[in-house]
């Protein structure tokens, strides 16, 4: 009987500790960035279509008459992709008591996106006329 308690009093204790980052991995996979459409840095896209779908971008001056633009953004992941993410980790998070987060946690923080940039000039109608990618990790 003493050897039961003191095997109830180690689960008990490790429970506790455990606990509190459980779930961590299950969370920051569910925040990280959606996947852009980076297909729609072609010539010929109007503009109004990359500011949909990227926001405002980081710099929009004119030179010789032409607008030129950069959008920075970070480039998630599908839908697809986060779910299974989501799923598995919690997964691992059952079948490991919560160990799993020693692992999962780390790895969600490192695998949060990759920053592009992007580097657009339109012609007069405000349809790409040229694109250079300055950035794509």
């Amino acid at each position: 009987m003493n050897i039961m308690k003191r095997w109830l009093i180690l689960l008990v204790f490790i429970t506790v500790l455990i606990l509190p980052v459980s779930g961590c991995s299950v969370f920051l996979a569910a925040q990280q960035p959606p996947a852009k459409n980076v297909a729609l840095f072609t010539v010929g896209t109007p503009r109004n279509e990359l500011l949909a779908e990227f926001g405002p971008p980081f710099i929009s001056e004119k030179n010789e008459g032409k607008k030129i633009e950069i959008f920075i953004f970070v480039q998630g992941y599908s839908k697809v992709a986060k779910s299974g993410r989501i799923l598995f980790h919690a997964a691992a998070d059952v079948f490991t008591l919560g160990l799993w987060e020693i692992i999962g946690t780390p790895t969600e923080l490192y695998f949060d996106g990759t920053e592009m940039a992007f580097h657009v000039s339109y012609d007069e109608h405000e349809r790409i006329e040229e694109v250079n990618v300055l950035r794509k990790e």
